[in-house]
């Protein structure tokens, strides 16, 4: 039943008078558990031919995997649509389904200030603790999926998340498929990861694990109105800090299929309330990843590319941000070391022009990288030594 890759959209249907709930429920049969559909629909035995052709192959690679990001703003119904989609998927006849809701993985401290009482969330972005427990949970799921596909022993506790991560898999039956004998899991398992993944950034971590591991990989994007997310928040028990849904709305990437042939198994859904998780799209989409998973992309020179230029992209910024502090610094030392207004403007024009040519290097991939740290890292490292040996030479003159 293979479908041609598209993005597909769905309008609005019904109001925003409802409050999703947040992705912290416990409840829900495990991945293993099915009972069979009452009247499951052409759909499904399209599904269950395509999974008795497969077994009849004789491959002898195990089922298939795929990887379905929930994607878009606090309250747009992502978590409601989940868990509907997840129960529907665990009622079909050959299909395994689990359910990884990221605030249920990312520690509650993740998402404060560190300082004691800080009081109510800060916006993500400014958290430190926030991205270096989405790098562990990323790690997590990579350690889950090995186990899974090869049959080989779940990881050690290497990440803090560690047991909470295990302990949401366990309530999946997630555990019972990776410590099982015959490594991949008989039926096609799709995996539902809930979150805002606002970021393109944040959703091609994920990818490249499905390309790691040649994993089907699909996006649902509730595109859902600002004004309807920020209602349905104020509604929760637990509400999202506005001012975070703000920056969110402002930053969010929606899938690219133009720019980003990884993107190419996106669905946009376009409406101000939960969508049936009986859609014949989402449907179709899941299946269609399924069947065409991500492959390594061993001499894919173009795709070698865009991952660079991601990573440079990151790396430049973050440089440049960097320097930018640095020549603050250094103009500030020059005019308290009472350097004369008439060498400060030139102090500020080599300041600048140095860090020009730092960055320009950066992006050209000439800089000496130290062993360890980053390229980002080095170019910040080697240009403060610079900016202070310029700023010296009018301070001493």
């Amino acid at each position: 039943m293979a479908t041609s890759p598209k993005n597909w959209t769905k309008e609005p249907k019904m109001s925003c008078n409802a409050a999703p709930a947040r992705g912290r429920s416990r409840g829900g049969s495990p991945a293993h558990a099915h009972r069979a559909p009452a009247g499951a629909g052409a759909e499904a035995a399209a599904l269950a031919a395509e999974q008795q052709q497969q077994q009849g192959s004789g491959s002898g690679g195990g089922a298939r995997v795929g990887l379905c990001l929930l994607c878009g703003l606090p309250a747009a119904g992502k978590s409601s649509l989940a868990r509907a989609l997840c129960r529907r998927l665990r009622q079909r006849p050959d299909w395994a389904c689990a359910l990884l809701h990221y605030d249920e993985l990312i520690p509650d401290e993740a998402f404060r200030a560190r300082a004691p009482g800080a009081g109510p969330r800060e916006p993500l972005p400014l958290v430190p603790g926030w991205k270096q427990s989405r790098r562990e949970l990323l790690q997590c799921l990579e350690g889950l999926l090995r186990a899974l596909l090869t049959g080989a022993p779940l990881p050690g506790p290497a990440q803090p998340g560690w047991e909470r991560f295990l302990r949401c898999c366990r309530r999946e039956g997630l555990l019972e498929a990776a410590q099982g004998d015959g490594g991949a899991p008989a039926r096609p398992l799709c995996l539902l990861l809930d979150d805002n993944f606002y970021y393109q950034s944040m959703r091609y971590e994920v990818y490249q694990l499905a390309r790691k591991y040649s994993l089907g990989f699909c996006q649902l994007f509730l595109d859902c109105p600002l004004e309807c997310c920020l209602q349905r928040n104020r509604l929760r028990s637990d509400p999202v800090p506005e001012q975070t849904i703000h920056l969110m709305a402002r930053k969010i990437e929606m899938p690219d299929l133009k720019k980003n042939a990884w993107e190419q198994h996106s669905l946009i859904l376009r409406s101000s309330d939960c969508i049936s998780e009986d859609n014949e799209q989402i449907i179709n989409l899941l299946a269609t990843a399924l069947e065409n998973p991500a492959r390594p992309n061993e001499e894919d020179t173009e795709q070698k590319d865009t991952d660079r230029a991601i990573c440079a992209a990151s790396a430049v910024h973050q440089a440049d941000q960097a320097c930018r502090r640095v020549i603050s610094q250094a103009m500030k030392d020059a005019r308290d070391k009472n350097v004369p207004p008439s060498e400060m403007k030139s102090l500020a024009e080599e300041l600048n022009k140095l860090k020009a040519e730092f960055l320009e290097d950066l992006r050209q991939g000439k800089t000496l990288k130290n062993q360890n740290s980053d390229p980002a890292t080095s170019v910040i490292s080697s240009f403060q030594r610079e900016a202070t040996n310029v700023v010296n030479k009018y301070i001493l003159k």
